[in-house]
């Protein structure tokens, strides 16, 4: 006798339908997440006479937000293996809205950091990780375009938020603006409630009622196996020196241009401009990288993105006036655009879909430590040595030896891979011929002893029949 029992399994990527308004979500999350840390820079000038301290000091503010969205991936990831993604979507809604309102009353900079940087940070962590994870569960053709659809939030948020961060400030001051803001990202948490699961195809099995007692098996947390695939450890390195310098540029834009005499609202306009061409760049970056000529060779298209963007970094250093910073920010927000859209797209095709959520949690944990470096070292070069030309030739020669290694470490490693599954396609090819030789020989054998059986048989019954007459 036996008991019926349902387990489920999870359907395919339907590549659209649900799936474009869990994109919508990660949109916005993913525009809060990128665009916040930059945007509130804005208020930097002043907190620094406020609370009478120096750049150094204010651009710890953006690199500890940036810290816990990247240093708390892998809680992330634990959270959502445990509890789901719109769960751990909408607590962190709550935390980054409760962190901006606590902060706008907060009556020095030890205290900003902890609610507007860690509590905030955390609170974005906590959205934007499970956003990538549903947007993978719900594309897989269309993952590419996806990708890129949904890192565009980033420059729209920081088209909308700079020049919103201004106006706030001029009317309402920092503290009033942090209040605003605040209300504005409890919306991760309506992005939250619209990340349905996806429905499973429910399946009856018959199962003996001995093995009821057994226990199911459970599922890894956080599967650090992950980090065996030599990818994955190439890509971590190439992102760790990437993030030391790809905030430096836009989280110090602002006050470079007003120390240059740029008016308020012109040099928060430099940070629309860089989100205005990157709301253009990521889709169309998405697009491209989706061609079937392109898809297997995105690590080199990654980056050649890096090197366009270090180059720029470089070239721009000596930049001073309006019409310079312009530009600069023109073909900053076209390579920061790429950058932004192939990232996940380069990591998922890695470690695919089954270890995506670990592998960012991984992934992210790292970058922390180097977002924890970046900007307030390039934040103290300014104080110390009174010179931006420094912080883009630092930042511009990151991203290009980033660039160079991940282009010459993937090459070795996919020439290497290839020339493993050459090997195990020959021992396979000569397995096969083995396989078959022998199967050969015992087919041989039994027809021989088949043979001699039936031969020895008939003469047996040959003798029977001739003693039989011979009687």
């Amino acid at each position: 006798m036996g008991i019926i029992v349902e387990d489920g399994e999870m359907v395919g990527a339907p590549d659209g339908g649900w799936g474009w308004i869990v994109l919508l979500g990660c949109f916005v999350v993913t525009g809060f997440s990128y665009a916040f840390p930059k945007a509130i820079s804005v208020y930097f000038k002043e907190l620094m006479k406020d609370f009478d301290c120096g750049y150094s000091d204010t651009a710890w503010i953006s690199s500890i937000i940036l810290a816990m969205l990247y240093g708390s991936g892998p809680i992330a990831s634990i959270m959502v293996n445990k509890f789901g993604c719109r769960r751990v979507m909408l607590v962190g809604g709550l935390l980054a809205s409760g962190g901006m309102i606590i902060a706008s009353f907060t009556t020095n900079i030890i205290q900003l950091y902890l609610t507007a940087g860690v509590i905030t940070g955390l609170g974005l962590a906590l959205n934007f990780q499970p956003s990538l994870i549903m947007l993978g569960s719900y594309f897989d053709k269309r993952r590419p375009l996806a990708n890129g659809l949904a890192a565009a939030g980033s420059p729209v948020f920081l088209s909308a938020l700079s020049p919103l961060g201004q106006l706030l400030l001029n009317r309402y001051g920092w503290r009033g603006g942090f209040l605003i803001t605040g209300g504005l990202l409890l919306n991760c948490c309506t992005c939250g409630a619209v990340m349905r699961p996806l429905k499973c195809k429910e399946r009856k099995n018959i199962v003996c009622e001995n093995n009821k007692d057994k226990k199911p098996s459970k599922k890894k947390l956080l599967d650090f196996s992950v980090l065996a695939d030599l990818g994955l450890i190439i890509y971590i390195i190439a992102k760790f020196i990437v993030v030391l310098g790809l905030f430096v540029p836009t989280i110090l834009l602002v006050n470079y241009a007003k120390d240059q005499g740029v008016p308020d609202h012109d040099a928060a306009f430099l940070l629309s401009i860089i989100g205005f061409i990157d709301i253009f760049a990521r889709p169309t970056c998405g697009i491209v990288a989706g061609l079937k000529w392109i898809r297997p060779k995105m690590p080199y298209f990654f980056s050649l993105a890096l090197l366009f963007n270090g180059l720029t970094d470089v070239c721009s250093a000596t930049s001073t006036d309006y019409k310079g910073l312009v530009i600069f920010c023109v073909f900053f927000g076209l390579s920061y655009g790429m950058v932004g859209a192939l990232q996940f797209e380069v990591l998922m095709g890695i470690v695919g879909k089954s270890g995506f959520s670990s592998a960012l949690g991984l992934v992210l944990l790292v970058e922390a430590v180097a977002v924890l470096i970046g900007p307030p070292s390039a934040g103290y070069l300014v104080d110390k040595y009174k010179n931006y030309e420094l912080i883009f030739y630092m930042a511009g020669g990151e991203l290009i030896t980033a660039g160079i290694f991940l282009a010459l470490a993937s090459f070795f490693f996919i020439r290497r891979k290839k020339h493993k599954d050459r090997q195990q396609k020959h021992h396979a090819e000569k397995w096969d011929t083995y396989v078959q030789l022998t199967v050969l020989f015992r087919y041989i054998f039994l027809y021989i002893l088949i043979d001699s059986i039936e031969s020895v048989l008939l003469l047996t019954k040959m003798e029977t029949i001739k003693n039989h007459f011979c009687n």
